[in-house]
Formats: structure tokens, sequence, C-alpha cells
């Protein structure tokens, strides 16, 4: 599913159940296509990203936290779930130019239905939250060190704030 173009680039979205109950899939493709296509646009427009002629893809696996435990284990060392994994295709700096894939976003049912619980937040704004997280972990955005996790939050920040959601790193209301 390409994202709307309204303005600016587009991504290529590929979205597989493999686990878990997620409700209306094809509602929820439809609120990822948006919310890529406004981080895109935002990348571009903020951050000067360049982008290819052709659309990116994007795939979006949707799973539970057995599943997630079992990739982060693998691939992390670390056996526990989580609530958000990013796979870039390609290794990629902030503002490189990326590829024709630009990699995988794993979520884990349980742990975000737990964290909005616990956050007092919709699931589905939460779900926003972690696919915009993911995907800039896609182009190389991190937050091990402090500054490089002030500038991740912040471009965060934006791109929901774009979209009519809440900050996720302050206030609890939309801005």
């Amino acid at each position: 599913m390409n994202a709307p173009t309204s303005a600016g680039p587009s991504v290529d979205l590929g979205l597989s159940v493999e686990a878990g109950d997620w409700g209306d899939v094809a509602r929820l493709e439809a609120r990822a296509g948006e919310v890529l296509a406004a981080a895109m646009r935002d990348l571009a427009e903020n951050e000067a990203q360049p982008f290819p002629a052709d659309p990116p893809e994007v795939s979006l696996v949707l799973g539970n936290d057995e599943m997630v435990k079992a990739i982060n284990s693998e691939w992390r060392g670390q056996p526990k779930p989580t609530n958000v994994l990013s796979f870039p295709a390609f290794e990629l700096a902030p503002g490189g130019m990326p590829g024709p894939m630009l990699g995988d976003i794993i979520l884990a049912r349980e742990t975000i239905e737990r964290e909005a619980s616990e956050l007092g937040k919709p699931v589905d704004e939460h779900i926003a939250h972690l696919i915009v997280h993911g995907f800039l972990h896609l182009f190389g955005y991190d937050h091990i060190e402090n500054d490089d996790a002030e500038k991740m939050e912040a471009i965060e920040t934006r791109i929901l704030i774009s979209l009519d959601l809440s900050d996720p790193y302050g206030c609890s209301e939309p801005v």
C-alpha cells in the first residue's frame, strides 16, 4: 500500500499480521500509512532528508510478546518482549539516501496495550508513536547518547503533533 502523497515523498507499506489480536487490520494499515507519510514529510521538510524517486518500502510486522521476545533474544541478546523492534535493510546515517527497502518495524501487541494503559493513552495513539519511533530507527536515528535521544524525541514529538496526537515525552493532551 502506498502511503498518501498529498505533499512530499511516500512510502510503500507492506503489513503482515504474524501473531496477536490486532482487530481491524485494514484500519490499522490505513493509519500506519498516514503516520509514515507524515513522518516522511517531516524528515524531508525539517531534516533535509533525501528520498529516492520511487517510494521506499517499509515492512510493518504485527506480533505478540512471545514472538517479539524470541526475536529480541536472538538479535539483541535480550530475552524479553519490547514494544517495537526496527531492523534497517541497510545501515543508514541520518540524512543519508535510503535504498528501495528501508527495513522492518515489528510491534508487540500485549506490551503496547500494557504501556498504553500505564500511560493513560489510547492504544492506537501509542501504536502511532511506536511506528514513528521505529521508522526513525530505520533512518539511523538512535537514543543511546543523550544528545541523540533529545534529537530523536524532538522529531517524534513534532511528527505526532502534526497528526494531532499528544507529545509522548511531555503533556498528555494534543497540542
